[in-house]
């Protein structure tokens, strides 16, 4: 009896622990939801749809975008749905630099302590600083020499982006102010030839149409974009200075490791794939796979960048 008793304990053991190995190779049985906190339609929101798919495509299950922007446009209430979520992998965040740099320092409760892992970053927005093509300046140390005894009206879509952070920062450091600076809802072509500004803190995408028309001075991003190969990036005129508006996926901390690598199998794949590929050679972007330990290093190295680009604006 006490044999059969033994056996038959050995065999209930072994059926728990093939339902635990089968309840952790289930992932994902429901439908992933990549929470972007924009509205559809920017670079963000193509590539993480592209991830989207192809997750759908590779495991059998419903893989969506949503969409959630809101507080003024900007992306801490998607974040704090993804922060809310369980940490099971069904709920993945598209952020931002902001949301993992600062959304844990300015006192957003859901957000503090720091709640969330990098899977990896996968994109840098090809922001750049232009001007007219008749500007009597072509590079930025020649714009500094300019500013010095001219007003120079600088357009940006806002001052909470690092992109204009960086572009005040590198005035303050090159010695000059701007003669006024205001924010836009469009900075394109338009905008420099109507002389509503004289220098753009802008995408290149949405200057490609003029290319040829305009100077790219820098850009700000952490390598030059091969459309503007001859446009040093920000990091080569101020090595304090070096960072850019990037994209990555996320999870909250308590994600098991075995669902990160599935996700991560994916994205990775996706961003390497033609199609992706073909976003960065149409709009100037940086299109990428940066693992998670860069990624991570990546995020820590920009905290203490924004750390002292608060301080030079103070």
């Amino acid at each position: 009896m006490k044999l059969t008793h033994l056996v038959k304990g050995a065999a209930a053991a072994a059926a728990l622990g093939l339902s635990a190995v089968a309840a952790q190779a289930e992932y994902p049985e429901k439908p992933v939801n990549f929470i972007v906190p924009w509205p559809p339609g920017d670079l963000e929101d193509v590539l993480t749809r592209m991830i989207a798919d192809d997750f759908q495509a590779k495991y059998g299950v419903a893989a969506a975008v949503v969409n959630k922007p809101g507080g003024g446009g900007g992306p801490f209430p998607g974040a704090i749905e993804v922060a809310n979520a369980p940490a099971d992998g069904y709920t993945v965040g598209s952020f931002v630099i902001g949301v993992p740099v600062m959304g844990h320092q300015i006192d957003i409760p859901p957000l503090t302590p720091e709640k969330f892992d990098p899977l990896g970053i996968f994109l840098t927005y090809p922001f750049v600083i232009a001007t007219s093509g008749d500007a009597p300046y072509s590079t930025m140390e020649e714009l500094a020499a300019h500013a010095k005894e001219n007003d120079v009206a600088l357009g940006h879509f806002g001052d909470v982006l690092t992109p204009t952070q960086v572009t005040k920062a590198f005035a303050k450091n090159a010695g000059f102010e701007w003669g006024s600076d205001a924010a836009f809802d469009a900075l394109d072509c338009n905008t420099l030839a109507s002389g509503d500004a004289d220098v753009i803190n802008t995408t290149l995408q949405l200057i490609l149409p003029c290319l040829d028309q305009v100077k790219v001075l820098v850009s700000i991003t952490d390598e030059r974009i091969p459309l503007v190969p001859d446009a040093p990036a920000i990091g080569e005129l101020d090595a304090g200075l070096n960072i850019a508006l990037w994209n990555g996926l996320f999870v909250t901390k308590d994600t098991p490791q075995d669902v990160r690598d599935k996700i991560i199998a994916v994205a990775q794949e996706t961003m390497m794939s033609d199609r992706a590929q073909a976003v960065a050679k149409e709009t100037g972007a940086l299109v990428y796979w940066q693992d998670a330990n860069d990624s991570a290093a990546r995020v820590a190295a920009d905290i203490a960048t924004m750390g002292k680009i608060g301080t030079i604006l103070e």
